[in-house]
């Protein structure tokens, strides 16, 4: 049955979604139509679909759908969207909101036009909770040997609400990304896949970073990425407590005051267009 489905296209920092409102009205089962609504040749094209539900313990609950059809916990960039598609759509105005992820509930906050700064919440650096079968204890994981087909690749290891592996190169740009990202998204080290970042530090208060995503492939940029490698460089001792990320698609500010505090993450927000798209079978 094809229906005709309203949409609103969002991007923070070039990581793009198509977000879908789940809360003004009812939406058709949303699984079967992510491959065709993340197509950038038959669909609208996104990194990700953002699906807007109601919450019985916050004031909105966040779904968020791979283009491979998997769910994940979280998305920082995400979330800084959906805040801005919540106040452009009037359904809540206040400067502050609690969304429930699959990771938990997370608060962005506004921070000026089209800026939104996230609590985080704290690192998980226990191997066992991020997970991965690298390191023991309660961590950290860090510059641990992963044997990639043979070829030995330095991971540093953490979750911020979903989990993460900052592999430190010395040029960013010449990184083997696509070689080497979706098989350590894949690696049996992590048993629920992994995101890779690729980090090359510039000084202690920047960094310059790309990202296979699991699910989705490289994106332009991943702000719980961008938060696990500043957590990273800051216990390596390579990186001060506030920091810039630079993102293919932008920059973020990172600051982790110290080891009991939240991780905050402050970042742009942007409206693209909105449209509606005939979809299904």
């Amino acid at each position: 049955m094809k229906v005709e489905l309203e949409f609103a296209k969002m991007h923070g920092a070039g990581n793009d979604f198509v977000v879908l409102d789940g809360v003004s009205g009812e939406l058709p089962p949303v699984e079967p139509l992510v491959r065709q609504l993340c197509d950038r040749h038959f669909g609208i094209g996104a990194d990700q679909v953002l699906v807007l539900r109601p919450s019985r313990q916050a004031d909105f609950r966040m779904e968020i759908w791979n283009p491979d059809g998997s769910q994940v916990e979280m998305c920082a960039n995400g979330i800084r969207a959906l805040y801005k598609f919540v106040r452009d759509k009037g359904l809540c105005g206040a400067d502050e909101i609690a969304v429930e992820t699959l990771a938990g509930v997370v608060r962005p906050h506004w921070a000026g036009p089209d800026r939104v700064r996230v609590e985080m919440g704290r690192p998980v650096l226990a191997p066992e909770k991020i997970p991965t079968r690298l390191g023991r204890g309660e961590g950290p994981v860090l510059d641990a040997p992963l044997d990639v087909d043979g070829e030995i690749v330095r991971v540093s290891c953490v979750s911020m609400g979903n989990p993460h592996a900052v592999v430190f190169v010395d040029d960013v740009e010449a990184a083997p990304v696509e070689r080497l990202g979706p098989r350590i998204e894949r690696h049996p080290a992590f048993p629920n896949r992994v995101n890779v970042e690729f980090v090359t530090p510039l000084s202690r208060e920047r960094l310059r970073q790309r990202t296979w995503e699991r699910g989705t492939g490289e994106t332009l940029a991943c702000g719980s990425g961008a938060c696990a490698a500043g957590v990273v460089s800051m216990l390596r001792g390579v990186a001060d407590r506030s920091l810039r990320v630079e993102l293919r698609g932008g920059e973020l500010e990172i600051e982790w005051r110290d080891a009991a505090a939240p991780v905050w993450m402050t970042g742009p927000a942007a409206h693209v267009f909105t449209g509606r798209m005939t979809v299904g079978g």
